[in-house]
């Protein structure tokens, strides 16, 4: 079934969940459970409660982090699949000391390769998903600001961005509105500062 990219960017978040979902196709949604994460998640757990969840855990994520995960998980009975790298954040810092590697350099590209990418890469190879959805919202970066709600990459898979025009404020709504849990205290150590890309997003 071809989609039209252009109608289906006018659409709003309820109508284009809706009409992907009804389409059939194996889905997945990533999350890092950061802020606002939520959103997304309950929106498609609505209407497909199985739907896998996926998260590239890097290890280095903070206490609230993993404890909002598991809030999350039971409070929505989430279908959550768990992906981490293959050497671990003990290893990692045995063999490179407790600094992750500063930002622009050949030694973070290969730290954001070990543990988020590589990682990522393995959950779509086994995986095998048609369509991807994603929490991404213009606010985030530049680079999301230019982005389409629904994209097809060169290997055909759909990727989707439903909320890509909420605000902050939108998103908070919804949390009250629905009483969903937030994560207050979030960091991606691939990212170091909260508007800079990891490298997942601009290579998928």
């Amino acid at each position: 079934m071809s989609i039209n990219l252009e109608a289906i960017n006018q659409a709003d978040s309820q109508d284009i969940i809706e009409q992907l979902l009804q389409r059939n196709q194996r889905s997945i949604c990533t999350t890092n459970f950061r802020p606002y994460e939520a959103v997304l998640i309950h929106m498609l757990v609505q209407h497909a409660p199985k739907i896998p969840i996926i998260w590239m855990d890097s290890g280095y994520n903070t206490k609230e982090t993993y404890l909002f995960a598991d809030q999350l998980t039971q409070k929505l009975n989430l279908n959550l699949i768990i992906y981490h790298p293959k050497i671990s954040k003990a290893h990692y810092q045995a063999i490179n000391g407790e600094q992750t590697p500063e930002i622009d350099t050949p030694a973070h590209d290969q730290f954001t390769q070990l543990v988020k990418i590589e990682p990522f890469e393995r959950a779509l190879a086994e995986q095998q998903p048609e369509i991807w959805w994603t929490a991404l919202r213009a606010e985030d970066s530049a680079f999301r600001a230019n982005m389409d709600k629904v994209s097809i990459n060169q290997d055909g898979l759909i990727k989707v961005a439903p909320l890509l025009d909420w605000t902050s404020q939108d998103m908070w709504a919804y949390l009250q509105t629905h009483d969903l849990p937030n994560n207050d205290h979030y960091f991606d150590p691939t990212k170091a500062v909260e508007k800079r890309e990891c490298g997942l997003h601009l290579k998928h």
